[in-house]
């Protein structure tokens, strides 16, 4: 059992290292404003805050993620493993029930963690809306001030807690596709059994596993990102349904995709490492026993 939730901290740490500096221009681009874009793309995101920021400004927030995953990924794991044992069945179908559910179950610990890296993310040259603030209240030096000003000044536990609901949304099913969509893989491709382990074929059995899964829910991923934004300096939006309303009459469809060749070129090395190294480090253990 706590194999489990040890090897879902190792590979946590490892797709985290992998994957923040794109996780960075998901959310700058996600968030910028519509009618005076700072970036035009993915790639002028990232040689536009390499070039104000120096490199450290695409690792922004990563001690947020960092202190969150040891928690996240314990839980997803831990979670996905153990259901599947009380389940006592391990089919495509099982994999993605103990996938939804251990992605509901984080959702408690990821939003507060993803509203502070979002916070940090935000805190650049790049973008408008916290150039222009200049009140203490939205500047954050660490993850704890980070969490206590959102507390003090945005109402508490609503405002620790905000994007939760998207971010349940978003983790159930995102989650239930990642785990059975890597199970699948990996059978298909033999990537491993009780003799042998494939790291390549691990690799991308986890690095599609993580495209599909963030394809199926990154409109949700959007509105989360401005919802958990809103706040800093500016109330603009009254909720979700406001949030996406909002959104598609000023800017189209296209919004609810924007920063999606970001993400897809984030969610293969990240997950394909996350997966990869969970499955060594289980079949490592299992072997030893």
């Amino acid at each position: 059992m706590a194999l489990d939730f040890i090897a879902g901290c190792v590979g946590g740490f490892a797709g985290i290292a992998v994957g923040h500096p794109l996780d960075t221009i998901k959310v700058r681009l996600q968030s910028q404003d519509p009618k005076n874009p700072r970036y035009s793309g993915t790639w002028n995101c990232f040689t536009e805050i390499v070039k104000k920021e120096s490199f450290g400004g695409l690792f922004k927030g990563i001690l947020s993620p960092l202190y969150g995953q040891v928690f996240i990924n314990t839980i997803v794991f831990g979670i996905h493993g153990n259901t599947l044992k009380w389940l006592n069945d391990n089919s495509i179908r099982s994999q993605f029930i103990a996938g939804a559910v251990a992605g509901g179950v984080q959702s408690i610990v990821c939003s507060p963690v993803e509203l502070v890296k979002i916070r940090f993310q935000m805190q650049g040259e790049g973008v408008q809306l916290l150039s222009t603030v200049k009140d203490q209240r939205f500047v954050y030096k660490s993850f704890l001030e980070c969490l206590m000003k959102i507390y003090k000044y945005e109402n508490g536990f609503r405002g620790v807690f905000r994007g939760l609901n998207l971010t349940i949304w978003r983790e159930v099913p995102s989650f239930g596709v990642y785990f059975s969509s890597y199970e699948y893989l990996c059978r298909k491709t033999n990537a491993y059994d009780n003799n042998t382990v494939s790291i390549p074929k691990l690799f991308l059995s986890g690095g599609i596993a993580g495209i599909l899964c963030w394809v199926c829910v990154y409109p949700l991923d959007v509105i989360k990102t401005r919802q958990q934004m809103d706040g800093m300096g500016k109330t603009s939006y009254k909720g979700i349904i406001d949030c996406a309303k909002q959104s598609y009459y000023k800017e189209g469809s296209s919004v609810f995709f924007r920063g999606l060749n970001a993400s897809m070129i984030r969610a293969f090395p990240v997950n394909a490492a996350t997966l990869t190294t969970v499955t060594i480090f289980l079949n490592c253990f299992k072997k030893s026993e």
